[in-house]
């Protein structure tokens, strides 16, 4: 180096020089592995943010959401919109900051959202397994609101699982070690009162021919120690009516409540949402108690800056539901679905609500 450089000179190579650390560091920030390796360099955090809303009493692709066939469907009004949470994972440094600082997001633990002994498929099939019980269960409680029996079809058998080669899709189980059954949630109960390798007897409907199947249950992936029959399986009435629920993508069991609430609407005369827009979310058992879920600050604030009226939150849920940003939209309180029916006849009738807060 040339000692005779002048102040100015020096000023620049040591203001070049100075700014490699810099710029060193915001590429390494923004690259999500070291190059040339298989090291990973994304952050352990994943975002929640809103995600998409679904009018389950509308259609989606030109179908509707929540289809009713064998009997004839009541007219409907207003909206009744299932919510969603949104969740990015696999992020930078520099990508977790940025939702950090310019958005509303909310950063959690990635093992809270992709627990670290399950491989992503297994958390695939554990979504699609609680969406699946959720519409099953939200069938029974509408079908048991509305006064109507039902009964169990087998929806899929999960591949290489204790049912391959013994049920298929559109069987009917009627019985399980000779207990008679009629809701889903019945079948699970009498499965994991048993180890995995124990043998089961399902009774079950095929093509109008009872027959019997004996099975050795396999394991739940998520609990070894849990003994797993291997299907999705849904209600539905033995009346002939039919429920289907045609959303794709969507994984979890918050829409239960709404999808409930949708296939009552359909089913019984009158509007229940009194014409309004009403959006809302929770888990459904099949005696129509609602229950809790995650993320119910983003789908509320979701609701409300799309213009949503009424919020019908799980009572469990209150405290994070009056967190952010909410304007106007009044934010109900309810533990069952009779809770959330009155909550919207006294919303379009201009009566007080029993409310979160």
């Amino acid at each position: 180096m040339n000692d005779s450089a002048t102040p100015a000179s020096r000023r620049l190579r040591t203001l070049v020089w100075g700014a490699v650390p810099v710029l060193a560091l915001t590429a390494l920030v923004s690259m999500d592995h070291i190059p040339g390796t298989d090291i990973s360099l994304t952050v352990p955090y994943a975002a929640e943010g809103p995600g998409p809303m679904f009018d389950t009493l509308g259609e989606v692709d030109g179908t509707p959401v929540v289809e009713i066939s064998g009997a004839p469907a009541d007219g409907t009004a207003g909206e009744l919109r299932m919510t969603t949470v949104s969740v990015r994972s696999g992020m930078t440094l520099a990508q977790a900051l940025s939702r950090w600082l310019t958005t509303e997001d909310t950063l959690v633990p990635i093992e809270q959202v992709f627990p670290p002994d399950l491989s992503p498929e297994q958390v695939e099939q554990a979504n699609k397994a609680a969406f699946s019980s959720s519409e099953a269960a939200a069938t029974v409680a509408a079908m048991n609101w509305l006064g109507r029996p039902v009964e169990i079809v087998v929806a899929e058998v999960i591949e290489d699982s204790a049912a391959t080669g013994h049920l298929d899709s559109g069987d009917v189980i009627t019985a399980v070690d000779g207990r008679g059954v009629d809701k889903p949630g019945q079948v699970q109960e009498l499965v994991r009162a048993k180890s995995p390798g124990d043998e089961v007897t399902v009774s079950l409907r095929r093509g109008g021919e009872e027959r019997e199947e004996k099975i050795a249950l396999g394991a739940n992936p998520q609990d070894e120690s849990v003994a797993m029959l291997g299907v999705y399986m849904d209600s539905q009435p033995v009346d002939g009516v039919e429920v289907s629920y045609n959303l794709q993508d969507i994984g979890g069991p918050s829409a239960g409540m709404i999808f409930s609430l949708a296939v009552i609407d359909k089913l019984s005369p009158g509007e229940l949402n009194a014409g309004r827009r009403v959006a809302g979310t929770g888990t459904i058992a099949e005696d129509g108690t609602v229950g809790s879920i995650g993320g119910i600050e983003h789908k509320v604030r979701a609701a409300a800056d799309d213009g949503v009226e009424l919020f019908l939150a799980p009572t469990a849920n209150c405290a994070e539901a009056l967190q952010g940003k909410r304007g106007d939209i009044v934010v109900a309180q309810v533990d069952t679905l009779d809770d959330a029916i009155t909550a919207m006849k006294d919303f379009g009738a201009g009566r007080d609500v029993v409310t979160c807060g």
